[in-house]
């Protein structure tokens, strides 16, 4: 995750308990690996691109999901006056003026002032309430696992784009990473499914030059890549956020990241409301949510979008275009800080907890 998500990680105490488990983010790199008359154009970034004279804080925290679940556990456990109903399933709600009320598969009934609907894409709040998504399918897959590397990765999330798609390898611990393949649909599907010496088989034969010798660390998985936008962010005394809000390219992990920013406004707005005697659960209250997030969460999604249909082909026409705006990225100072910023979720106008 990137510095914004990681501090405000660190501001509910889960940083801590996560405390050696986590790699240094340290830089960026993205390189376009179609075919070029002279190299392939690329663009890094890294600290220094935010902070030149601080070189402590690194661009973010790469945190193994089991980890961070492990951590969340944790910390909401032992978190004084939160009820935790854990395998408990929504069935139902209904809201009214001063409240909702929440059934539960098991029959348990809970009221609640506001309800902060986290519980993924295929949202049951976010139906419950009717509210519509818009999106697409892109005709693709993603292959994802673990893998132990050859060779040390110093910290660097890499991205390769491909006609086919990008690949991507996100560091961890102990010179493994985590890794994306797009393919066509089905195909990673079928990959996931092979035998672990005919993946790396396959992994190696088309990647080992880009991240060297590359060993399966854990089971494989694949998922198809949509993109799903919901119409509204909010309903009756509730917020969406993370993906039941939208589902985006995951291209550069910014998926995660935007949830984290929802998280973060919430927060803000919540707060806000209560020390100015206000309902955060109500309906003027939840407009000044939606339009925080609103903008920037169709904003990444459009530009994950532009960018995945920009890079996955070897158009002739296209190829300069793109090796003209990584170099551009790559050798123009204040472009390239920029982007890194907005990358790593380190802008003043974040929520408090992230910056």
């Amino acid at each position: 995750m990137v510095r914004g998500s990681w501090r405000l990680l660190c501001a509910t105490g889960i940083g801590a308990e996560l405390a050696g488990k986590t790699t240094p983010l340290n830089g960026l790199d993205a390189e376009d690996g179609g075919t070029h008359w002279f190299g392939a154009p690329h663009a890094a970034f890294s600290a220094r691109d935010l902070d030149p004279d601080n070189r402590e804080e690194p661009l973010g925290q790469m945190v193994p999901a089991g980890a961070l679940q492990t951590a969340l556990d944790r910390q909401t456990a032992s978190t004084p006056g939160l009820t935790w109903l854990r395998g408990a399933r929504f069935s139902g709600m209904k809201t009214g003026p001063s409240g909702a009320e929440i059934s539960l598969e098991d029959g348990t009934v809970v009221w609640a002032g506001l309800v902060a609907a986290c519980d993924g894409v295929h949202s049951a709040v976010r139906n419950a309430l009717g509210i519509r998504t818009e999106g697409r399918g892109y005709g693709k897959s993603v292959f994802a696992a673990d893998v132990t590397l050859s060779r040390p990765h110093h910290g660097i999330a890499r991205q390769l784009f491909t006609p086919e798609g990008p690949f991507a390898t996100l560091p961890l611990p102990g010179d493994r990473a985590n890794l994306a393949w797009y393919m066509k649909a089905g195909a990673a599907e079928a990959l996931a499914k092979l035998p672990k010496d005919q993946i790396e088989a396959e992994l190696n034969a088309r990647f080992a030059g880009f991240a060297g010798d590359m060993r399966l660390d854990g089971p494989p998985l694949s998922y198809p890549l949509v993109m799903q936008i919901a119409e509204k962010m909010v309903g009756p005394r509730t917020a969406l956020l993370g993906d039941a809000a939208r589902r985006i390219n995951p291209l550069a992990g910014q998926g995660l990241n935007l949830g984290f920013k929802d998280v973060g406004a919430l927060v803000d707005v919540m707060t806000e409301a209560r020390e100015t005697g206000l309902d955060p659960g109500s309906d003027p209250v939840l407009a000044q949510y939606q339009d925080w997030r609103r903008f920037d969460s169709a904003a990444t999604a459009m530009a994950m979008d532009l960018i995945d249909r920009a890079f996955s082909n070897d158009n002739v026409f296209l190829k300069p275009l793109r090796g003209l705006a990584l170099t551009a990225a790559n050798r123009i100072g204040p472009l390239r800080r920029a982007l890194a910023r907005q990358a790593s979720a380190d802008q003043d106008h974040l929520p408090s907890l992230m910056r």
